[in-house]
């Protein structure tokens, strides 16, 4: 099975050039638009924008009105067309057409020697610095038809233009029309436009960038599209203003590439948009389905059918797209610690509302020196800090079962003892052991049901002091574990409130680190720091004689930031394991081969199916992120589900 092409699995790759120019030299303008268009095509790019009114200049002004001016546009565009015609890429221009005695502020699409489409701006900005009523009028009552254009017939008014074998709808605003209370690619996405293309000649002005900035993600968010954007440059009259050249390409809400702003020379910014994912979100939002209701079915746009499929070259050896290795993850360490705080306080606050509702003030946690005992402790002991308890309500036990083993022994006493919180140790060797006699289990015989009688042990042993104390069981179980089914049933699987179902491994060392950083004193974040570099492991298995662990629970699965990357993009945007392998192939190039990837990606397909069953029944827990598996909301699937069609792909 080829893993290797990105344009078969929906990516292609869009563009945003800022041109130099001569304002009022349509000539000039020209070759640096073909120049750039030429350059694009050898990176692969199939669609690329340009800014508003390029091939005159938007600050002509009064010479907007000059015949010599248009014909001289004209011309250079008829030229720029006739010399791209060998060229298979769409892009977008902007020019002056003037059409039953209106002149309009066009967009007008390009391909291999055509003209495809002339689109008007709608929205015409008319106060402080502009003044385009002046000279244009508004294109919102032009109707989609046909109109003479460098003596050909061609679309014009409200129009899509679908292409071929990609999957791509392409709509075409202006510059202000972003801007207005109800966007025209709103109503593009609505008639079911994927891509908006929006030629710009937005102004710089202090903190107008990082207001553009989010306007255009939030506009891409909200339409379920990619939206790339480009706008005027240096070389823009500066009698007034100054332009920045600040385009960007955004898709749903991602920021993937932005400009290098006040560059002097001809550039452009290139990202790989992913229709694919573009299409199933929109198919799992609701909101997105609901919109020709809200409309009463009317589509307002003339779809025109491109035909000629964009021949481009395969970009899969030089994507640009990045992806990181954990998604559940910020980069940046200011969203990192925001995101930990928002995560904290949601777990923290899901606690203490089923404490407040059922009236209890006490809660058993079993500690055992890990990652996620410790997270769980933490959450409670920030939400008896939240609700006024006193620390004593916490009830943290620590049981040593046949492979505890001393580091993390001693980081579960002196943890619990670090918070205040009340401690017992109950050894649960001689009932695991009294009950292999029971069941005529060899203890010798370390199986699957040697492991699993200590985790229900346990778990036998919290539920029957939390009933005895008027308490609840806080479960410990991540989001990861519950994926992979890696957890006993009825065992660490079960708890009364389960604090970190919704939160990822990957995720949860950051937490505690966050915590360690932010929310204890100096003596607990000691102990924190060697919990975080304490291997990941079960425990069930005794150790070498010389203490060493022989069960590390990556050794066992595969690596957690592995299965968590699967996770989100499985769980995210349902992507197959062809597609999987590619995206982690590029996100682990440095660490992990295609093989590898393989290898634990067939381990993550089998047991996120066979352990359905697990989390059918799971315990009430908190969302945090995007990606949850509560039966109850996110996630809904039978449990004897066949795997067969995820198999094949490793066949």
């Amino acid at each position: 099975m080829d893993f290797g092409s990105a344009e078969k699995f929906g990516f292609v790759r869009v563009a945003a050039a800022t041109p130099r120019l001569k304002v009022g030299n349509p000539d000039f303008n020209a070759k640096e638009i073909k120049d750039l268009v030429f350059k694009s095509y050898s990176e692969g790019i199939g669609i690329i924008v340009f800014p508003e009114l390029c091939l005159t200049g938007y600050t002509c002004q009064d010479l907007f009105y000059d015949q010599a001016l248009r014909d001289a546009a004209d011309l250079a565009l008829s030229d720029l067309i006739y010399e791209t015609a060998d060229i298979p890429v769409i892009y977008a221009v902007g020019i002056p057409f003037l059409h039953r005695d209106k002149s309009y502020n066009c967009a007008v699409l390009v391909s291999q020697g055509e003209p495809l489409a002339v689109i008007p701006k709608i929205f015409l900005p008319n106060t402080n610095e502009f003044y385009e009523k002046r000279w244009f009028s508004s294109g919102a009552n032009a109707q989609a038809t046909d109109v003479e254009f460098l003596g050909r017939k061609v679309p014009f008014g409200n129009v899509l233009l679908e292409i071929s074998g990609t999957g791509i709808v392409l709509g075409t605003e202006i510059c202000e029309d972003l801007w207005a209370a109800s966007p025209p690619s709103s109503h593009m996405a609505s008639s079911g436009a994927n891509v908006i293309l929006n030629l710009s000649a937005s102004n710089e002005m202090v903190s107008k960038s990082v207001y553009r900035r989010d306007l255009v993600l939030q506009q891409s968010a909200r339409c379920i599209c990619a939206y790339v954007y480009s706008s005027a440059g240096v070389h823009e009259s500066s009698t007034d203003l100054v332009f920045s050249g600040d385009s960007m390409i955004t898709e749903n809400g991602l920021l993937l590439a932005r400009a290098d702003k006040f560059r002097r020379d001809s550039s452009f910014i290139s990202a790989d948009i992913d229709i694919r994912r573009i299409c199933h979100d929109r198919i799992t939002s609701s909101n997105y389905s609901d919109i020709s209701v809200y409309n009463n079915g009317r589509n307002e746009y003339r779809i025109i059918k491109y035909a000629d499929k964009l021949n481009l070259p395969d970009i899969s050896e030089d994507f640009r797209r990045n992806i990181s290795p954990h998604p559940f993850i910020p980069s940046s360490d200011t969203d990192r610690n925001r995101n930990c705080e928002d995560i904290f306080n949601i777990q923290a606050a899901g606690l203490a509302k089923r404490l407040e509702h059922t009236g209890i003030k006490k809660v058993f946690i079993g500690v055992s020196g890990g990652l996620d005992s410790t997270l769980a402790l933490l959450v409670a002991h920030k939400t008896f800090r939240i609700l006024g308890f006193d620390y004593s309500g916490i009830n943290g036990i620590t049981m040593p079962g046949f492979g505890t083993s001393d580091r993390t022994y001693q980081n579960a006493v002196k943890l619990m003892n670090e918070l205040g919180i009340s401690v017992a140790e109950i050894d649960i060797r001689p009932s695991c052991l009294k009950h292999f006699e029971d069941i005529g289990h060899d203890p010798q015989i370390m199986d699957t049901t040697y492991e699993n009688v200590q985790a229900r042990e346990r778990t036998q042993i919290l539920m029957d002091l939390a009933n005895k104390h008027g308490g609840i069981v806080i479960g410990t179980g991540d989001l990861s574990e519950t994926a992979l089914g890696w957890c006993t049933y009825n065992g660490d699987h079960m708890s009364m409130y389960a604090v970190n179902i919704g939160v990822p491994k990957t995720l949860v060392k950051h937490l505690i680190e966050w915590t360690m950083n932010t929310q204890v004193d100096s003596g607990t974040a000691l102990i924190l720091a060697d919990i975080l570099d304490t291997p990941i492991s079960p425990e069930l298995l005794p150790p070498e004689g010389s203490g060493k662990l022989t069960q590390k629970t990556e050794d066992l699965i595969g690596p957690y930031e592995l299965h968590d990357f699967f996770l989100y993009y499985f769980m995210r945007q349902a992507v197959a394991p062809d597609k999987l392998i590619f995206l982690a192939s590029r996100a682990f190039s440095d660490k992990y081969d295609e093989e590898q990837i393989r290898t634990w990606l067939k381990v993550f397909v089998r047991r996120f199916f066979s352990q359905q069953f697990k989390r059918s029944c799971m315990p009430d827990g908190p969302k945090v992120g995007s990606v949850a598996l509560s039966p109850r909301g996110d996630w809904r699937m039978s449990s004897d589900t066949d795997a067969a069609v995820w198999l094949a792909y490793f066949k």
